[in-house]
């Protein structure tokens, strides 16, 4: 079902360095491999429903709530800071100019 040609085309794609024993187990894995492939399209899959997952998920959200407790914290840390701007903590920048 598929050639050496083939097989030597993928190695070298793949960059694998088979040896001519390789080259043959190769071509007789991925023969098999094809013919499992033709064997599935036989399947009449007609009535079978698409899914992505085998088991019914959702997404669960929760609902945004301010927590006073951390509202608290965190104006405490402002506090603290040397320097903040617009409520939240200045840093000195890390990133150099890449124009210079």
């Amino acid at each position: 079902m598929i050639s050496k040609k083939e097989v030597k085309h993928i190695a070298k794609l793949a960059r694998l360095g088979l040896s001519e024993k390789e080259m043959e187990k190769m071509e007789k894995e991925l023969s098999s491999i094809l013919e499992y492939f033709e064997k599935l399209k036989e399947v009449d899959v007609s009535q079978v429903e698409p899914t992505f997952h085998s088991v019914p998920i959702e997404n669960v959200m929760r609902e945004d709530e301010i927590n006073a407790k951390r509202e608290t914290q965190s104006a405490k840390l402002l506090y603290l800071a040397p320097e903040t701007k617009d409520g939240y903590l200045k840093v000195k920048s890390i990133f150099k100019d890449g124009a210079n």
